[in-house]
């Protein structure tokens, strides 16, 4: 029987109906003994938490599987048009906790597993996260796809299935070393394996032209490297709504295991080449592509991502429609969440034209009404460009298309600028020079529909500056979607006192519709509001530095202003910033400057990608000037500096509520939005940072006595870069001569001479894009206001609360809803109990 085959001996709704599971506590109990004794084979003797975790994990996903059963009967019977939200990476962290809250579970499983004697939390500490992501782009993906779940929108996520996610980060001698995060090395109760949906995906071969039977010419790829793309189903419950979405992951295999007569002729390690190279395209996330086997495999995970999710829906087309594509857009969406997938606008096209006899018109048609693509960077060398030889060799048949879909676009760009060769040659798909290459961010953007930055900055600077020919020719098709997070798992679900206090006092409505939190603001003049607030907040620092206790080993005053600063590590995020204004306070303390220093616990966490040489060397200076204050007796108690090895989505879970200070503090127009800045803000962190990305936007809705602003602005940024002389600052601050004085004396490197000098010669140099020098004054004069309005602490309390109350923007709730009006015209579908199959 092939894998696309089915029963038929039987009514199918005999083998999938089924009694509906019970909620209550027996009923978790009956279920979670007979998947510890019967499927997973334990007994008394069984110590290991990991097994009874995927009991009850089972034992949940039991009752998501129905109500996702339903979901997917609704959206067939109600043949709505879809969106399919194609991301690289999906930062989902962990999920038994976020089904319990989407079920209304939670208090019922606790219960009965303490019943059973086992405490919940051990069993939710055990899971592994799922760390598909590198940060805020992953993060974001999987906040996304909780608010389409929760607004009952028929959204359907495609991604990779990594063996290896987001790599684990230990810190030795200060230095970040990477260790493999090997998630899938125990099982992953959540998913779901469908073999009945795989699809081939080509590489390599070659093209020929052949007239089918009615005399048209057909471009036919063949003698290619196939590859089989095998979903995984991750279910995506809606917060209590009965709605569950699918986020649909692809593992590569070869499509035979091993060849046999290289195998009988002796040469297993040939027999078994295929496989291992397929299986290798979804080993691991974003391999470092500094040489040129690490680029063709990020190109491998970015066609096989886009050809296989491509490949299912057209698919699912088919089977519901037949060969018919006339009415295809008016149905399908594809969402490209960065430059990453855009390689679809070309395996679209190749699909429709090669696979199903289209004409390039209507192909080319049904592509640009169907493709939106989402920008979520302005750095240049994060908008992919891949030779053009490579491309020819992996994906001729692809580079064949896109040199005809930039033929016919230059056309149009020549009737809108005739003989305007600089506009033509800046805006070309194909980029000249001694190595052609295709910029992958201008496929998108002309094969798409819509075209969308994530902050209004962001995109502003996109329409002026990054994408600014583009915007002439079609103004209409840009558009800003401000980002957002989760309010479930970024309050509810990190923060349970704090949710209780806020539904206590305005109702439970907020969980949905986080606008509603404005009716927190007369609240922050109500004394008593404010002591049940401070106290809360009070609990959950004593539990961050608990936390900071069992990581680092060492004591945190929880009194102590709580200043965090935790993201990627990268030039433009400026963690050298808060590591100088570090140094300045050491400095100060050492000089006996403590008459009016506010005691302060400093917070730096984050990962630097294994190829990044620049901020892998910020981590050990953190560490090292980590390790000089918190070994000097003078300054204990006072100020300490930490490092968090191993960031990740729990540990952010666990450091949100207990934050007073957000530190936002990138050069202003690096940062596209940031979320982050959010999540800490929905916390009750004040927010210091520069007017970049989203910081803008927060500032706006708390008001500028709510929030600590400095720095230059994007404007002033380009203005200084003409004319920056970082050098002339230093000698003209002396807090800021001090500084550089104890880096460049090595006080921070006794026994390790030269190590930050890369670092030193960074800052002081004129060329420094990220212009940190020029930002310090502003910087610590800001913190000054920081450290007088944290004093009083009942005020301090009341910017908390506006904070909160004011977050409700950026509920990713209200992003998928502006996606949802302006770009992908779904209706929602409600979803009924027992209705399926």
């Amino acid at each position: 029987m092939s894998n696309r085959e089915f029963i038929t001996s039987k009514p199918r709704r005999s083998i999938v109906k089924l009694p509906e599971k019970g909620l209550k506590k027996k009923d978790f109990i009956s279920s979670f003994k007979e998947y510890y004794v019967n499927t997973l084979g334990r007994d008394e003797e069984s110590l290991n938490t990991h097994y009874a975790y995927e009991a009850l994990g089972l034992t949940v996903r039991d009752r998501l599987m129905e109500h996702w059963k339903e979901t997917h009967h609704t959206y067939k019977q109600a043949k709505s048009r879809r969106t399919f939200y194609l991301s690289m990476e999906y930062l989902m962290g962990r999920a038994l906790s976020n089904a319990m809250i989407s079920l209304g579970i939670t208090d019922t499983a606790t219960q009965a597993m303490h019943d059973i004697g086992i405490e919940i939390e051990e069993l939710i500490s055990s899971e592994m996260d799922a760390g598909l992501g590198n940060g805020g782009l992953g993060r974001l993906a999987a906040c996304f796809m909780d608010s389409c779940a929760t607004q009952q929108l028929p959204v359907i996520g495609y991604g990779l299935r990594y063996e290896y996610g987001m790599f684990t980060q230990t810190i030795v001698n200060g230095e970040q070393v990477e260790k493999p995060d090997h998630w899938l090395r125990l099982r992953n109760v959540w998913e779901v394996k469908r073999l009945e949906y795989e699809h081939r995906v080509k590489f390599c071969g070659h093209t020929e032209i052949q007239l089918d039977i009615e005399g048209r010419q057909r471009v036919l790829w063949i003698e290619t490297k196939d590859v089989l793309a095998i979903p995984y189903d991750t279910p995506i419950p809606g917060f209590q709504n009965n709605t569950v979405n699918t986020l649909r992951l692809w593992k590569s295999v070869a499509t035979e295991e091993f060849h046999l007569d290289e195998f009988n002729s002796g040469s297993y390690v040939k027999a078994v080449a295929d496989k291992v190279s397929a299986d290798n395209i979804t080993m691991v996330l974003y391999p470092n592509d500094a040489n040129e086997n690490g680029k063709t495999l990020r190109l491998k995970q970015q066609y096989f991502l886009s050809s296989a999710s491509l490949q299912d829906v057209i698919s699912h087309w088919v089977n519901l429609y037949g060969e018919d594509f006339s009415q295809f857009a008016d149905k399908n969406c594809f969402q490209l969440n960065d430059t990453h997938p855009s390689i679809a606008v070309a395996e679209l096209m190749r699909l429709l034209v090669d696979m199903h006899g289209l004409s390039w018109e209507m192909a080319w048609q049904i592509t640009t009404a169907t493709m939106a693509y989402t920008n979520h960077t302005l750095l240049p060398e994060a908008l992919e460009k891949w030779p053009v030889d490579l491309m020819q060799t992996l994906l001729p048949r692809l580079m064949e298309i896109i040199f005809e879909i930039n033929a016919r676009f230059l056309s149009e760009v020549s009737i809108k600028w005739p003989a305007d060769e600089e506009k033509i040659r800046c805006m070309s798909i194909i980029e000249e020079g001694d190595c052609k290459q295709v910029r992958m961010a201008h496929l998108a953007i002309v094969g798409s529909f819509s075209v969308n930055g994530v902050a209004e900055l962001h995109t502003k600077l996109l329409q002026q500056k990054l994408f600014a020919d583009f915007y002439d020719l079609w103004p209409n098709k840009f558009n800003n979607k401000t980002n957002g997070v989760t309010p479930r798992r970024w309050l509810l679900e990190c923060n349970p006192e704090l949710s209780e206090l806020i539904t206590e006092t305005i109702g439970s409505g907020w969980i949905t519709d986080l606008s509603l939190l404005k009716q927190l603001v007369p609240y922050a003049e109500n004394r008593k509001f404010r002591q049940q607030w401070l106290k809360i907040k009070q609990a959950a620092k004593q539990r961050l530095a608990d936390y900071k206790k069992r990581v680092h080993n060492v004591d945190i005053n929880a009194d102590a202003l709580f200043d965090v600063q935790v993201k990627r590590i990268h030039e433009y995020k400026r963690q050298l910033l808060k590591v100088l204004h570090v140094i300045h306070l050491y400095n100060l303390i050492k000089q006996g400057n403590t008459e009016s220093l506010v005691p302060r616990c400093v917070l730096i966490g984050g990962k630097a990608a294994p190829s990044y040489d620049r901020a892998k060397r910020i981590i050990k200076l953190i560490n090292n000037v980590s390790a000089v204050i918190n070994s000097d007796p003078e300054v204990q108690g006072k100020l300490t500096l930490l490092f968090l090895p191993d960031y990740n989505v729990t540990a952010m879970q666990e450091i949100c509520p207990g934050v007073d200070l957000s530190e936002q503090i990138s050069t202003a127009g690096m940062e596209a939005s940031g979320t982050g800045n959010m999540k800490l803000m929905m916390n009750g962190a004040i927010t210091i940072g520069t007017l970049d990305g989203a910081n803008i936007e927060i500032r706006q809705q708390v008001g500028d006595e709510n929030f600590f602003q400095f720095g230059l602005t994007e404007d002033q940024v380009a203005a200084r870069r003409k004319h920056y002389d970082p050098c002339s600052i230093i000698e003209n601050d002396e807090a800021l001569q001090q500084v550089m004085n104890l880096l460049e004396c090595g006080h921070f490197n006794q026994f390790e001479p030269g190590i930050f000098t890369s670092i030193i010669q960074s800052l002081k140099s004129p060329a420094d894009p990220w212009l940190t020098i020029a930002d310090f004054r502003s910087y610590i004069d800001a913190q000054l206001r920081v450290e007088d309005a944290y004093r009083d602490r009942h005020h301090w309390t009341k910017m908390s609360i506006m904070n909160v109350a004011c977050s409700g923007k950026f509920s990713s709730d209200r992003t998928i809803n502006d996606y949802n009006q302006e770009i992908w015209k779904l209706h929602r579908q409600p979803v009924n109990p027992n209705n399926a199959d």
